[in-house]
């Protein structure tokens, strides 16, 4: 009986091991060169569900946290000309309901512009931007997207796209004194960014930032930790990805252009995958913003784009 009880004993015990020690990893010749990649968060500008069509009453900001929390974004960002108050009591509202929803509330879309020649107009202005990092500090955004401005040669809106974002500047002036201004305006509004701890974000935008060249001018004249990039997909008209590999490296947050129906000014064809590749070989981990510029309803426009932006922005751990 001793001996058949040990012989009992010892298939259970090797059983036992046999079950312990397998893993599926066991099978593989080399674990260390499977790759575990993350995802880059996305997040989807209010800007994307309202793109200034009609009245922004009928695209409040509590509507577009809803749709974005429902098609499964992990943030979003918030265009202030889209919102309908800056008290304090509305924008803690807007806090609330986004971390109920499992939002971050992670950027902030502002509108200013230094070139002018008239010192009272650029103080105007700074005085504008210091206000609206302010209320990103209350919102407890962390970046706030910042324009250069533009010389307002160009009459319309749709006639400085229609001559791709290029105009002159004014009679007697040029875009070297504009430089000047611009950067002479961001660096009085850096001290109030580092106090609320709110990173500016320089958007390659129409005006001075219509270039790469031309917004590293400005960031890196400035060298301040408290002033990056908002490197945004579809504002570079020509020779795109050269453009945003050479702001890569600055950038604080991606905004990430799609055109479902047509856009309302222009169509890009933007290479998503290679975009996303561009972004790893420079680390960048942080937040993707979707802003949904074309006719499609954003209804199926929105869930579309967030599901190529997810298959494109990823990186290794």
């Amino acid at each position: 009986m001793d001996r058949r009880k040990f012989i009992q004993g010892a298939a259970v015990v090797g059983a036992g091991t046999a079950l312990t020690s397998f893993s599926p990893m066991s099978a593989v010749a080399d674990p260390k060169k499977i790759k575990k990649i993350k995802h880059n968060p996305i997040g989807v500008s209010t800007y994307s569900f309202w793109q200034f069509n009609g009245p922004k009453e009928e695209v409040s900001m509590e509507f577009c946290i809803d749709k974005a929390a429902a098609m499964g974004f992990d943030g979003i960002e918030l265009l202030l000309v889209q919102m309908s108050s800056e008290e304090n009591g509305y924008l803690q509202k807007l806090k609330k309901q986004a971390f109920h929803a499992g939002l971050d509330l992670m950027g902030f879309s502002t509108h200013q512009g230094y070139v002018s020649p008239e010192k009272s107009s650029r103080d105007e202005n700074i005085a504008k931007t210091i206000h609206q990092i302010e209320l990103a500090y209350k919102l407890g955004i962390p970046t706030m997207r910042l324009n250069t401005g533009r010389w307002g040669t160009s009459g319309s809106f749709d006639e400085l796209m229609a001559n791709k974002g290029i105009e002159s500047p004014l009679e007697g002036y040029t875009d070297d004194d504009a430089f000047v201004w611009v950067i002479e305006a961001i660096e009085k509004c850096l001290p109030v960014a580092e106090k609320c701890g709110v990173v500016l974000g320089l958007e390659n935008h129409w005006g001075l930032g219509r270039t790469a060249e031309g917004v590293k001018r400005i960031v890196d004249s400035i060298a301040s930790p408290w002033l990056q990039v908002t490197l945004d997909t579809g504002n570079f008209l020509e020779n795109r990805e050269e453009q945003i590999k050479l702001l890569a490296p600055q950038a604080f947050l991606v905004q990430a252009k799609t055109y479902y129906g047509g856009g309302k000014w222009y169509t890009l064809d933007i290479d998503y995958p290679k975009i996303g590749q561009i972004m790893r070989d420079t680390n960048y981990r942080g937040y993707v913003s979707l802003e949904f510029e074309g006719n499609e309803s954003p209804e199926t426009a929105v869930p579309k784009s967030l599901e190529v932006l997810r298959d494109s922005f990823y990186y290794e751990l």
